[in-house]
């Protein structure tokens, strides 16, 4: 499926980060970064931040349960609530309580409308969709990291250990670091994931952080579940 170009993909250094044990020693192709857009919902869609920018869509990586972003930013359904900053690209995301402290890299859409994953080799990296709202902006930011490699634990071996009230932090290009605290941890099955909710804009500044749970299926290389943090600015 056809999309609109992204925006540019951020070019940040890696450090080392503190992951945790391992939870399995098969890599995944999953860290949240199967995304799959639908045509009926991105149609005559725009958004006031930037009408170039498609809205991710949404799938548990093996895309059993793929509904798209709705395509339209809060600001273009009216005014933003609460804090909000405009948009600039992330650069660090740091989670002190489960010692992450990664760059980013920017995820796009590919030709066969999935949003790319996060180079599968590196542990300690997170990848930004750059179609969706930036940390910070109005909007649902996306945020994915990979649960573990062939290797060790990745970036977000230790996410399940998060919960309500949990600050984490996002610094950004314009030299502004975005807050963000902790709304809610919850795991859904791939094949009942609640796309909507998890990927629809609202008229808050959200950001979602998501990877792979669960139990690895080795018949289809796959976790039978997704993580996911949901949190708002603060």
């Amino acid at each position: 499926m056809a999309v609109p170009p992204p925006s540019p993909n951020s070019d940040d250094q890696p450090a080392p980060t503190e992951p945790g044990a391992p939870r399995s020693g098969v890599l995944t192709a999953c860290a949240a970064a199967c995304l799959v857009l639908a045509a009926s919902l991105l149609s005559g869609q725009n958004t006031a931040a930037d009408a170039t920018r498609p809205q991710p869509a949404a799938s548990a990586p093996r895309q059993a349960a793929s509904v798209p972003h709705s395509g339209t930013s809060a600001a273009s359904a009216g005014q933003p609530v609460g804090k909000h900053l405009p948009r600039s690209r992330p650069v660090r995301l740091r989670i002190p309580k489960i010692w992450v402290d990664a760059p980013f890299t920017g995820l796009s859409i590919g030709p066969n409308g999935q949003l790319q994953a996060p180079p599968g080799a590196d542990t300690n990296l997170v990848g930004w969709h750059t179609g969706g709202a930036s940390p910070g902006e109005p909007g649902t930011a996306i945020i994915a990291g990979h649960v573990d490699t062939k290797t060790s634990a990745a970036v977000f071996a230790n996410l399940g250990q998060l919960a309500k009230g949990d600050l984490f932090y996002v610094l950004r290009a314009d030299g502004r670091t975005a807050t963000f605290r902790v709304d809610s941890v919850e795991t859904f099955e791939k094949d009942d994931f609640p796309s909507d909710r998890v990927y629809d804009d609202t008229p808050q500044a959200q950001v979602r952080l998501i990877t792979c749970a669960g139990n690895y299926d080795r018949s289809v290389m796959d976790y039978t579940d997704n993580l996911v943090v949901f949190a708002h600015l603060v």
